[in-house]
């Protein structure tokens, strides 16, 4: 049946989510009494590693649409714990240079996309 492998990609991706969030939920709790960039950086790492290797699994899926559903979740995790990084004395600044910031993390995480997949394949 032709809807066997969308079923199938679904189910994939739906469990995919669910990890999202419960990891961005977990990263919540862990920088609600503050986060260093360094602690944001790993946190970031981890999350674009848990969905390469969860990603590559899925055979329907394109590399370019792999690529963008990880990129929309490093988005969400920055939304979610980027402010908890910044000292309250740059909270001022930081709501000026947020929007190029957060760009600039995704861009990296394209990135380190590129560089992550062999090592999971490996």
């Amino acid at each position: 049946m032709i809807a066997e492998a969308p079923v199938a990609a679904a189910s994939s991706v739906a469990g995919m989510f669910d990890k999202v969030r419960a990891y961005i939920a977990t990263a919540q709790s862990a920088a609600a009494d503050g986060l260093t960039w360094a602690e944001f950086g790993e946190l970031l790492v981890a999350l674009v590693r848990l969905l390469v290797e969860s990603l590559d699994a899925v055979s329907v899926l394109t590399g370019p649409q792999k690529k963008d559903m990880v990129l929309e979740a490093v988005g969400l995790l920055f939304d979610a714990v980027a402010d908890q990084a910044v000292p309250a004395y740059l909270y001022p600044l930081w709501l000026l240079a947020r929007p190029a910031v957060r760009q600039l993390v995704v861009a990296l995480a394209a990135g380190a996309v590129e560089q992550i997949l062999p090592l999971v394949r490996a």
